[in-house]
């Protein structure tokens, strides 16, 4: 592993996770353990040698462990408790982000899965609200502020108090703050409580201006 030589607490972190494609792993481990197979599919673009070079270095750093899934052999990928420490400051560069996301997507790929860290990162929570789905293209998601952050994963079959859907670039506009829910009344669908649906988008970090 290549290493920067300072004695400096943001490059020795960079010493372990400043290789392309490190944080990208990470993130999606932040939205679940994951099979080999499930990285590569979450990770487009990412050659398959190159990722089994950064897991081996995550996994060397203390940053990635393997399990093996219940019952089976099958070798799953999870955060240790000190890589899930990177939560925080991967909320904080999708944060800063926000003024490189206005001109959406362009011709980047782009997977609903990753809004499960885009939407936490985004909305801090709060007082507990009710629970609300967000649909994008045909993935949805519950959504549910708390105190201790939105709480944001692929929904489970329960029930919701409303369902928004919408394009990606909308619903990242609105949790960010650069779209106002009214502004885009002709471009989302809300079905159910609207009112729970602007409660949660109400709630949200203070985001950077270009």
């Amino acid at each position: 592993m290549r290493s920067y030589g300072q004695y400096c607490g943001l490059a020795r972190a960079l010493d372990v996770v400043g290789d392309r494609w490190n944080l990208l792993i990470v993130r999606q481990l932040l939205i679940a353990p994951a099979r080999y197979r499930e990285l590569l599919d979450g990770l487009p673009g990412v050659a398959t040698n190159l990722l089994a070079d950064r897991l081996r270095d995550l996994e060397a750093a203390g940053v990635v462990e393997r399990n093996l899934a219940e019952g089976t052999n099958a070798v799953v990928y999870a955060l240790t408790e000190w890589g899930a420490g990177l939560r925080e400051p991967i909320e904080g560069l999708v944060r800063w982000s926000t003024p490189l996301m206005t001109r959406g997507p362009e011709d980047d790929r782009f997977d609903a899965a990753w809004l499960v860290v885009a939407l936490r990162a985004l909305l801090p929570g709060g007082h507990r609200s009710p629970a609300i789905g967000i649909e994008v293209d045909g993935s949805l998601f519950r959504l549910r502020a708390a105190p201790g952050g939105t709480e944001v994963e692929k929904h489970d079959g329960g029930e919701l108090d409303a369902v928004l859907r919408a394009d990606a670039a909308i619903v990242l506009g609105l949790a960010a703050g650069a779209l106002e829910l009214d502004d885009v009344a002709g471009l989302v669908d809300i079905e159910g409580d609207e009112g729970a649906v602007r409660d949660l988008l109400q709630t949200r970090h203070a985001v950077p201006r270009a």
